[in-house]
């Protein structure tokens, strides 16, 4: 489905970003990806994806490093010989009550959730341009969109990601550029190891298959958006929340 496609993956040592890395490669990617502080997880990753007999580049790239950025895709450009798709993983969650939030709170949000999606975009869209050929897939999250109790600072990060997602969308698409996002709910790991208990009992009843999902039920369907299988999809936010 991806064979020989080569993918960059932001935050790629986190639930679904691990996920999402070993699923590219079983469908016949080269990976690329991003890390913050994980090394020990990012080379276990990198070994995995190589043992498959796929290549893999990985970096610790901080989320806002706009030269450190450009420098690990132009990296991953002279290496793997090109970004085919970009899929926008990295995100961060901090659970607290409005009222405790303070500046430093909302801009860091907003800077890990929003801003890196729009440098690590920005980073690869003149190859993509030059090439009139590409797709880039944005995690936004269900916190935008629904009535949840969820972090105000982190729902209105994620719900950027859908504007984003569209205008960007509109603007690439005359170079044949693909631009969607995909909105997971309550997944196990990563953001959702921070629910309270109450909070999991509440979206397993209320999700019509009773459960939270796997990171590799996202990572399949953002396998498949990456793909020429996905080729008339554009401009689309895909919900993945086993039905809420």
């Amino acid at each position: 489905m991806l064979t020989d496609k080569v993918v960059l993956v932001t935050g790629g040592t986190g639930a679904i970003g691990a996920s999402l890395c070993e699923c590219l490669a079983r469908h016949g990617a080269q990976v690329a990806f991003t890390y913050h502080t994980q090394a020990e997880r990012a080379a276990e990753l990198r070994r995995a994806i190589e043992t498959s007999g796929r290549r893999c580049l990985c970096a610790a790239v901080a989320a806002c490093d706009e030269p450190a950025i450009a420098d690990f895709t132009a990296l991953v450009e002279a290496e793997l010989g090109r970004v085919d798709v970009l899929v926008n993983n990295l995100g961060a969650a901090q659970v607290m009550p409005f009222a405790l939030i303070d500046a430093a709170d909302w801009d860091e949000a907003v800077a890990v959730n929003l801003k890196s999606m729009f440098l690590h975009s920005k980073a690869v869209a003149r190859g993509m341009i030059r090439r009139r050929a590409g797709v880039i897939l944005n995690v936004s999250s269900l916190a935008g969109q629904r009535l949840l109790e969820v972090p105000v600072h982190y729902a209105a990060s994620k719900a950027g990601v859908l504007g984003f997602t569209t205008a960007l969308a509109k603007e690439l698409c005359r170079y044949g550029i693909r631009v969607n996002s995909i909105s997971p709910g309550l997944i196990e790991g990563g953001v959702g190891s921070n629910v309270s208990e109450r909070q999991l009992e509440d979206y397993s009843r209320f999700c019509a298959l009773g459960r939270p999902g796997r990171p590799v039920e996202v990572a399949e369907v953002i396998a498949f958006l990456a793909s020429e299988r996905a080729s008339y999809i554009n401009a689309q936010n895909i919900v993945v929340d086993g039905g809420l």
